[in-house]
């Protein structure tokens, strides 16, 4: 299946500049599918090795960094030979190597004319977690789930993916009611590669729903192998809550949903344990509409995302039919809504996501980010409904903002704001 995330990999391998590349994202987002055919499409050879599984490779690096051993060693357990731009050497689970990390320095510095890719399912685990790091020495790029065009693309709705990456929204009005409809897919289906897969080969939300339930298990199991007893507790705590937190009115994460009487030191390690895994999506508070944004985020508010809307149905146990249905749940879209629109606008921008909300004020605007030199204030409708109470009154404060409305309204300009089809949320702050 396409992955626009193969445009970056082209880039990385022309580069002159290229270093070592680190690929990270949750387990099963892709990572090693792609990598390996970006491979097989651009590469005379692949020399991929599972350093998970393959007990030849467990002291790849234990003995020395000498990479005339090293490549000699990947060559033989590969079964390919390793020729300097003509392999593609791909390192997958490369965080269960002892010194696998720190040897991608002397890749970069001894032997630079060689391409190497390295991923792992919790190697933003292992990078917060103190083995030597390469700082300066390596690329890195982060996968997510399938986004929305890159579904379209799976359905074999090319054309429609075409003109929404060019964001050509006079030519979408006419396609309007048949992306609302997919887009009513997607939030069955998700952007997991397997799950969707199983989608177009069966056409059954209960084929689907059955494998989002084992990436599910496979995710306990991941926080059950790698942390103590006491972490995945935590950890688990956190993460079943998870559609209870999303689906209050706020959305602001509440320690007391997770647990009754829970407290923040009890449970912030297991919260940055799914942020570093890639789980979860963390959105802070800004205090200021100023830049930058950062600057004053309030660390002690922030909102948590799932990585896939998909996994958020199937962990709510929401039957299939309400999510492709429209106006079918009357409670708790908004909560498939705003995940979509998060997940999207984090793998489209580099800068962080806030949302903003003034003290001792009802008044919330859902999300907020830097576009360029820009605030952007979001505001997320899960339909058509295109009263903006809180959006509108932030505006009039605010003269020099322009805001934007994502619902599943047509493309418009308005005075001060411009309403985006909730299909465009992973293209229109992108490549701009």
């Amino acid at each position: 299946m396409y992955r626009n995330v193969v445009n970056q990999l082209i880039e990385w391998k022309k580069s002159d500049e290229r270093k070592p590349l680190i690929v990270l994202g949750a387990r099963q987002v892709g990572k090693t599918y792609s990598l390996l055919d970006f491979g097989k499409q651009h590469y005379k050879y692949v020399a991929y090795i599972n350093c998970d599984e393959n007990e030849q490779a467990k002291n790849l690096f234990v003995q020395d960094y000498n990479m005339e051993r090293v490549l000699f060693a990947i060559a033989a357990i590969a079964g390919v030979p390793v020729v300097p731009g003509d392999t593609l050497i791909i390192l997958d689970e490369i965080q269960e190597l002892q010194k696998g990390l720190a040897s991608l320095k002397y890749f970069c510095e001894n032997a630079p004319e060689y391409h190497v890719c390295v991923a792992g399912s919790l190697l933003g685990i292992t990078l917060r977690h103190g083995e030597s790091f390469p700082v300066g020495k390596v690329d890195m790029i982060r996968m997510f789930p399938m986004s929305f065009t890159e579904f379209l693309i799976a359905r074999g709705r090319n054309l429609m993916a075409e003109q929404l990456q060019k964001k050509n929204w006079y030519m979408l009005t006419g396609l309007h009611l048949t992306l609302v409809q997919m887009l009513r897919e997607y939030y069955l289906v998700g952007g997991m590669p397997e799950v969707v897969k199983t989608y177009l080969k069966t056409n059954d939300p209960n084929s689907v729903r059955k494998v989002q339930n084992k990436i599910l298990i496979a995710y306990r199991n991941d926080i059950a192998k790698h942390t103590t007893d006491e972490e995945s507790k935590r950890i688990g705590i956190v993460w079943r809550s998870m559609p209870s937190q999303l689906s209050k009115e706020n959305k602001k994460f509440i320690y007391g949903v997770a647990k009754k009487g829970g407290r923040a030191k009890e449970f912030e390690v297991a919260i940055q344990w799914l942020i570093d895994a890639g789980l979860v999506i963390r959105v802070g508070r800004a205090s200021s509409p100023t830049m930058p944004l950062k600057v004053y985020e309030d660390l002690s508010a922030f909102k948590l995302y799932l990585l896939d809307v998909g996994l958020l149905g199937a962990m709510a146990e929401v039957d299939p039919a309400t999510l492709i249905l429209p106006n079918d749940m009357k409670e708790g879209k908004g909560m498939f809504t705003e995940n979509f629109v998060c997940t999207h606008l984090a793998a489209s921008i580099e800068q962080s996501i806030f949302y903003y909300s003034k003290d001792n004020s009802p008044m919330e605007i859902d999300f907020m980010i830097q576009h360029g030199t820009n605030i952007v204030p979001i505001e997320v409708k899960s339909e058509e409904n295109l009263k903006s109470k809180s959006l509108s009154v932030f505006l009039q404060q605010n003269e020099n903002m322009h805001g934007v409305r994502f619902s599943m309204s047509p493309y418009r300009e308005q005075e001060r704001m411009t309403n985006v089809p909730l299909y465009g949320a992973g293209v229109y702050f992108a490549n701009d």
